[in-house]
């Protein structure tokens, strides 16, 4: 089975996370009291190497950490009888911070709506920003990103599938017929 299109190559998805680290200094004048909270799974390594980034341009630590929505999500029933519950680890006081939540693909925002619930449950930052790789459109609720590496738009029938390094063995963003993963 091969992808209907590659939408991101390794470079491009190194360069969309450099301009979205330039952009999230501009819009915060800075990265003080920045942190950032990947979306298991893909959105963790993700805010890692985002995180990287903005330390290295601004010489500040940036903390990261990880959040499991899975009890949160509204479809929880439909998804499985046993759901998996993986971490959520946030080793950091979320008062007075900004926090970038970051995740690999926006679609019909109802992920970002569980996480903002699950990070709320944890504390109430200063501000809540939404970094992602891709925009596919196809929005269910009333949510967009404030940083986007990539719009795509598509189709219902299609699935965007991003592949990073620290799980995939590479980083590439494709596009997928749904009946050729059945």
């Amino acid at each position: 089975m091969t992808p209907k299109a590659t939408i991101l190559t390794a470079d491009e998805v190194r360069r969309a996370l450099t301009r979205i680290a330039h952009e999230i200094i501009e819009r915060n004048k800075g990265a003080e009291n920045l942190a950032l909270i990947g979306v298991h799974t893909r959105g963790i390594p993700l805010a890692r190497r985002l995180a990287e980034k903005l330390s290295a341009l601004e010489g500040v630590d940036v903390p990261t950490g990880m959040l499991d929505i899975t009890l949160y999500r509204d479809d929880l029933s439909e998804v499985a009888q046993q759901p998996i519950i993986r971490e959520t680890q946030v080793p950091f006081d979320l008062r007075d911070r900004r926090v970038i939540l970051v995740d690999d693909v926006l679609y019909t925002g109802r992920t970002v709506r569980a996480a903002l619930d699950a990070l709320i449950d944890l504390g109430r930052p200063a501000g809540i920003q939404l970094a992602v790789l891709v925009d596919r459109g196809h929005r269910e609720l009333p949510i967009r990103a404030d940083y986007v590496g990539k719009n795509l738009p598509t189709a219902a029938t299609e699935v965007v599938k991003v592949k990073l390094q620290e799980s995939d063995g590479v980083d590439s963003v494709e596009l997928w017929d749904m009946e050729a993963l059945r």
